[in-house]
């Protein structure tokens, strides 16, 4: 084995349980494990990266690994950590979806490897579309007990929720369906272990009790920790929402910037969780960020390697280009070079004002611009005090009073971004 796979996810913190025996069976030889992913969006969300980075370092470490998407049970809903019930999709968005996430895992998994350890993905449409129902509560449901079933953490917690509004037989039944893709692939891909987060844990074990009862084998289960945030509030949420690996939901700027922000606790536990780096290099990156906290070494190498695993070198350089605009020194080229979707993201939240264009074709003068037709400042006298002290920019360059802002200052051909002193902006919206 090129690496022990348990003891380098303990260092990591990625190791939250495993059923006994679990390491002494990896060391035997390559093994086959899989991580079930959720394919009810056309993109993964860094919620999904911790399953994913398993996966990966279990590729590392010489195994096998199989990325399976829940096609069927995308159709039912899991009950782990749910409060309702989600929304069922239909087969052909499924298999768009399923498209898009084998291409964003192909960044952190090998699919193409000649090797015996190549990636697989596998879908549990394939097999259970065909099951009828009475052939899965024969063959499966008759060798687990309701009683066992009824036992498990995530269903006890939405039967004893507050303002419960009880739990379908659907949801109830999500378990035995996971259970059945474990003694599946155990049984046609020689898959021995299941990982996933710590709400998962009643789930795989009840795979393992079917293979047990079913498959007259051995099968095991891993999980890692459910990644928390140092303040309490959810990883992986932002106000507008999931964190995406799509560079449509979430921009590399604004992928950048989430990590970019994290609290100096979670920086160091993140950079074990989400990077590659070895132990070593965390371990002196660590001590750098502790001698000089205000520099954020911990922050800004989390999101220079996870930004370019995700999107690219250049995306990085960009979001890095993008960052420098609100907090360096940068030039109206580089606010030029933006393009309009990151500019809105830089500048997302700055006040704003529409201009018609002919204004702006005909030379719109600076007090318009800063007062009489914008309201960025409270009056032309206060407007005319900022220019003569020289705090005023147009796409952060100086101006005069005498200055006319014209389409060549235009960004994207729609706007112009004002500022008065270091913090205070302003955006025209040409129209």
């Amino acid at each position: 084995m090129a690496s022990n796979f348990v003891e380098e996810l303990k260092w990591r913190g990625m190791l939250h349980d495993a059923m006994p025996g679990t390491e002494t069976h990896l060391q035997s030889g390559m093994q086959s494990a899989y991580v079930g992913i959720d394919p009810t969006a056309d993109s993964l969300h860094i919620g999904h990266l911790v399953g994913v980075m398993m996966l990966r370092h279990f590729q590392l470490a010489g195994h096998k690994p199989y990325a399976l998407i829940g096609g069927a049970t995308g159709m039912i809903g899991d009950p782990s950590g749910k409060s309702t019930e989600r929304n069922l999709l239909d087969e052909t968005t499924l298999r768009r979806n399923e498209d898009a996430l084998k291409e964003q895992l192909s960044r952190f998994l090998d699919f193409e490897s000649d090797s015996d350890n190549a990636a697989v993905l596998v879908n549990n449409y394939d097999w259970m579309k065909d099951f009828s129902f009475l052939d899965f509560i024969r063959d499966v449901g008759k060798h687990i007990t309701v009683n066992y079933m009824m036992a498990k953490d995530s269903v006890k917690k939405r039967l004893s929720a507050e303002a419960n509004e009880g739990m379908s037989f659907t949801e109830f039944t999500y378990q035995l369906v996971q259970g059945y893709d474990f003694l599946y692939l155990f049984q046609n891909h020689n898959c021995t272990l299941q990982m996933g987060g710590s709400d998962q844990w009643g789930n795989i074990t009840t795979g393992t009790e079917l293979i047990r009862r079913i498959g007259g084998g051995k099968g095991y289960a891993l999980t890692c920790p459910l990644i928390t945030k140092a303040d309490g509030s959810k990883f992986g949420k932002t106000e507008s929402g999931n964190v995406w690996l799509d560079a449509q939901k979430t921009s590399p700027y604004k992928f950048y910037q989430y990590w970019l922000n994290t609290s100096d606790a979670d920086a160091e536990k993140y950079i074990k969780i989400f990077t590659f780096l070895p132990k070593t290099e965390i371990e002196n990156l660590v001590v750098e960020h502790g001698e000089a906290p205000h520099l954020r070494v911990l922050q800004k190498r989390l999101a220079e390697e996870i930004t370019v695993m995700v999107h690219s070198q250049q995306d990085l350089d960009n979001a890095i280009k993008a960052s420098n605009i609100l907090f360096g020194k940068s030039t109206s080229q580089d606010l030029k070079a933006l393009g309009e979707a990151t500019f809105l993201d830089v500048f997302e939240g700055v006040p704003q004002a529409e201009i018609p264009r002919e204004d702006v074709e005909n030379g719109l003068d600076m007090i318009g611009a800063l007062a009489a037709k914008t309201g960025f400042l409270g009056s032309n006298g206060e407007a005319r005090r900022e220019l003569k002290q020289n705090s005023i920019s147009v796409n952060k360059e100086k101006v005069r009073e005498d200055y006319r802002i014209t389409t060549a200052d235009l960004i994207s051909d729609k706007y112009v971004l004002l500022q008065r002193g270091r913090k205070n902006y302003f955006v025209l919206v040409v129209h």
